[in-house]
C-alpha cells in the first residue's frame, strides 16, 4: 500500500469548510468525489487542518492510500479536470507509509487580510475596516504570542481539542502598502478559529482599546470571553504547510 500527499489550493468562498458536512458541500468532498472516480474506488482523505466555512487555501495537504502504484503528474491533471473551477491540484507525490498529512506537518502558516479603504477588488478576499490602526503597536503585541503556550483565550468554546498548547514561531503585521495590510502568523499546530480571535483582539489594540499589558492577560486568562471578536473567513489563508522533509 503506497501513501500519496496531494497538494491543493481553493478558494473556500462556497464551502461550508475543509471536512465533510452532513448539510452542505466541502473541499474534502469534492476531492474525495474526485479521487474515487479516477481511481475507481472508494477514497477518502486526510487533510493537514480544517479550515472552516470561507476559508482559503494557497497551500492544503491531503494524503491517501492506494495499493498501486500511480502516475502522479497524469493523476495531478486528471484531478484538475474534474475538479470545480475554485479547486486546484499542485502536484501529487508518494510518501512514506509514515508521513501523516495532519500529524506529521512542522509548520503552518495562515495569512489574514484586512484593507483600510473602500476597494472593489479586495472585498472578496480581504476585510474591509476603516479604523484608524496603530500597527506598530499591534506588532509589539503580536510579538507577545511568541513566548505564549497556551491559546485557550483565542479557541471557539465547547470543542472536543485535548489540549489549547500551540507553539508560534511568527506573528507580524506586514505592510502591502495602498492601505492594505496581512498578518502572518506560524505555528507547529492551530486552534478552531484561532487565527480569527488573535487578528480580532490585536485590532482591540491598534484601536487603542486595548493596552499591551490587557492583551497580556488576555493571553495568561484563557477566557475567550475576554479576548476579541472573531474576524471574518473570508480574509484568511492557509498559506503553507511544511514537513519534516522541507526542512
Amino acid at each position: 500500500m503506497q501513501r500519496y500527499f496531494i497538494y491543493l489550493s481553493y478558494d473556500g468562498t462556497s464551502y461550508h469548510g475543509w471536512q465533510v458536512q452532513p448539510n452542505g458541500n466541502s473541499v474534502q468532498e469534492e476531492l474525495q468525489r474526485a479521487l474515487s472516480t479516477l481511481l475507481r474506488e472508494k477514497k477518502e482523505v486526510v487533510g493537514a487542518g480544517r479550515t472552516d466555512a470561507g476559508v482559503h487555501a494557497r497551500v492544503m495537504v491531503a494524503h491517501f492510500e492506494h495499493d498501486a502504484s500511480v502516475n502522479c503528474p497524469q493523476l495531478a491533471y486528471k484531478l484538475n479536470r474534474l475538479l470545480p473551477r475554485d479547486i486546484s491540484v499542485m502536484k501529487v507525490i508518494p510518501v512514506d507509509a509514515d508521513m501523516h498529512a495532519r500529524f506529521s506537518a512542522t509548520k503552518r502558516t495562515y495569512h489574514y487580510y484586512i484593507h483600510t479603504r473602500k476597494d472593489p477588488f479586495h472585498r472578496f478576499f480581504s476585510c474591509e475596516t476603516h479604523y484608524d490602526l496603530d500597527f506598530t503597536l499591534m506588532n509589539k503585541a503580536a510579538s507577545l504570542l511568541l513566548s505564549a503556550s497556551d491559546f485557550a483565550a483565542f479557541c471557539k468554546t465547547h470543542t472536543d481539542v485535548k489540549t489549547t498548547i500551540c507553539r508560534v514561531t511568527r506573528a507580524e503585521w506586514v505592510d502591502d502598502g495602498g492601505g492594505c495590510w496581512h498578518f502572518v502568523i506560524s505555528a507547529d499546530r492551530f486552534l478552531r478559529n484561532m487565527v480569527r480571535a488573535v487578528v480580532g483582539t490585536l485590532i482591540e489594540v491598534g484601536r487603542h482599546r486595548m493596552t499591551l499589558e490587557q492583551f497580556q492577560s488576555v493571553i495568561e486568562g484563557k477566557n475567550r470571553c475576554k479576548a476579541g471578536e472573531s474576524m471574518p473567513g473570508n480574509a484568511l489563508f492557509l498559506e503553507d504547510v511544511k514537513y519534516p522533509f522541507d526542512e
